[in-house]
């Protein structure tokens, strides 16, 4: 490491004011900080120091997500396998190529393949990401003439789990480009964005290309020439959203064949990081140890959501199958979880008082459980009240502040 930090040392002057490549000052910082801890510390007694800063904040976040990556490649390859296994045909392209010549095979009952062919989807999207909104970022970089933020490793790494396997690489570039500019940059930069750049990305997905990210033929990694017949690869809620007039919810899990458990461990279609709730809670338990996650808003989430499921039941329906699922169906099917965990607790487009979290949570839960419900044409929800709230967290903030100054104007008034 010496060596390292002596290499580092000697090129710093060419990228210092006045150097050579002073322009490209942000791409050597970048590398310092990612490799070291920063150089420069708070000296003053007016400081509070801490070993907390963007960067570990940031790597945890990332350390929490390794769950939901890890079954995200199993699962996707695992449907992707199962589909094939069924059909007995195999995978097209250069990923069936590379599956046959390192004999891997596309058995659903082995974690290898299923890891191995799922890499094959999710690695791909992954690169694009990186590769295109870290350029992007870069660039806005070296026009501010400020250092490269750690705050897109976290965009980056969110970004391919929120998408379905089959997405179009040149989507993921249009997708996580419109992300980082419309979503943050054209505020400021990270710790200036409104909306959470994330959820803009794949937002601006769905409206553009709906074919490719929504309806029943995206969720499963297989072409139509290697799956088998009769096979659609809808997700559950969205199954159970197209049910005919009278019908039982229980009629669109049953025809899937899937159980709550199976629901709960992730192996069932959806997009690609979303599906497993059990690996979502290992990142929500690493979250609220660390404090990185807050668990007001993750509560208030889940309080509005329970409410607002359990006030449906009770009024029940006859049209619609989603009115009378049970909210313990609800929370483990579609990006629920997901969006409760690492979504909505995003530290800088969510709410930063403490009542204001709650508030901002309550709210998310009861929207998001409205607009999966009431509109079938979209039987999820979350992301777009996760974007709807980011636009109200400074006026709950404002407010929650106004209110406690009132608060304390009268106590004092009364002393």
């Amino acid at each position: 490491m010496k060596f390292l930090r002596d290499l580092l040392d000697k090129q710093k002057p060419l990228f210092e004011k006045g150097g050579k490549l002073e322009k490209f000052y942000p791409f050597y910082e970048a590398n310092d900080t990612l490799l070291f801890t920063p150089g420069n510390v708070t000296k003053n007694a007016s400081h509070v120091r801490d070993s907390i800063d963007l960067k570990r904040v940031m790597v945890t976040v990332v350390i929490a997500l390794i769950p939901c990556i890890i079954v995200a490649m199993i699962n996707t390859g695992y449907q992707a396998n199962l589909a094939i296994h069924l059909a007995g045909s195999s995978a097209e392209g250069w990923r069936g190529m590379l599956i046959d010549i390192f004999g891997i095979g596309y058995n659903p009952g082995n974690p290898i393949a299923n890891l191995i062919h799922g890499a094959l989807y999710y690695f791909p999207v992954l690169i694009v990401t990186f590769v295109v909104g870290g350029h992007i970022e870069v660039l806005f970089s070296i026009v501010r003439k400020h250092e490269i933020n750690e705050g897109f490793l976290v965009t980056g790494m969110l970004f391919p789990l929120v998408l379905p396997p089959t997405i179009p690489l040149w989507q993921v570039a249009v997708g996580i480009t419109f992300g980082v500019v419309a979503g943050k940059e054209i505020f400021g930069g990270t710790g200036k964005n409104i909306f959470n750049p994330a959820l803009m990305g794949r937002a601006f997905l769905f409206f553009a290309y709906p074919a490719q990210i929504s309806g029943d033929k995206v969720w499963t990694a297989v072409t139509s020439a290697n799956a088998p017949d009769g096979f659609s690869g809808a997700t559950a809620l969205g199954n159970v959203a197209v049910l005919p007039s009278g019908e039982s919810w229980r009629a669109g899990i049953e025809e899937m064949g899937i159980s709550w458990l199976d629901a709960f461990l992730g192996t069932i279609p959806g997009s690609m990081g979303e599906t497993s709730v059990f690996a979502i809670l290992l990142g929500a338990i690493l979250l609220i140890a660390t404090g990185i996650g807050s668990w007001r808003v993750m509560a208030g989430v889940f309080i509005g959501s329970m409410v607002t499921i359990f006030s449906m039941n009770l009024i029940g329906s006859e049209t619609n199958a989603l009115v009378n699922m049970p909210f313990y169906w609800h929370m483990v099917l579609g990006g629920w979880a997901f969006g409760l965990v690492f979504m909505a607790t995003d530290p800088v487009s969510a709410s930063y008082t403490n009542t204001g979290r709650w508030v901002y949570g309550l709210f998310i839960g009861i929207i998001a459980m409205i607009a999966r419900v009431i509109n079938p044409a979209f039987p999820e929800g979350m992301m777009l009240a996760i974007l709807f709230m980011n636009a109200f967290a400074p006026t709950i903030d404002y407010m929650v502040m106004k209110s406690n100054i009132k608060r304390r104007k009268l106590r004092y008034e009364t002393i």
